[in-house]
């Protein structure tokens, strides 16, 4: 059976609503907000007995998503957010955009950084890296045309 899309990425976080208001800013959608909790769930993740808040977002064009989660049990046991872009393992989540300089602007309201600088690569595409809610580490990419 072939491999039919990639669903979601999941983001843990603390400040849950702070968050889900930085990446409504930068253009995503609230799909919708549950607490998920009980052994069920707890199988699938091997926690155990776990409750989490979870928020799911999508992209305006309806194929990819992030599901925010705030774990209140059990509790939160290491913290990956201000791993230097060089780090092993998952690392950033990267968005298209329209017009970069614009969407930092916006962003820089909701407590964004800039890592290093704006880049062009090529005739193709401007580049950064950006420190979102939290220290999430955020790549935004304008293509040129």
């Amino acid at each position: 059976m072939a491999l039919k899309r990639m669903d979601n990425v999941g983001i843990v976080v603390e400040d849950l609503g702070g968050t889900i208001d930085f990446f409504r800013e930068l253009g995503l959608e609230l799909e919708g907000m549950a607490t998920i909790e009980g052994e069920w769930a707890g199988r699938v993740t091997g926690l155990g007995d776990q409750r989490v808040e979870i928020a799911m977002m999508c992209t305006p064009d309806g194929h990819s998503r992030l599901e925010l989660c705030r774990y209140l049990a059990p509790p939160v046991i290491a913290d990956h957010r201000n791993a230097p872009v060089n780090a092993l393992g998952y690392l950033r989540v990267m968005f298209a955009v329209e017009d970069i300089d614009e969407t930092l602007e916006r962003l820089y309201q909701h407590g964004a950084q800039l890592v290093g600088e704006v880049v062009q690569y090529k005739d193709t595409y401007r580049l950064c890296y950006i420190r979102g809610p939290e220290g999430l580490l955020i790549g935004l990419a304008q293509e040129l045309r």
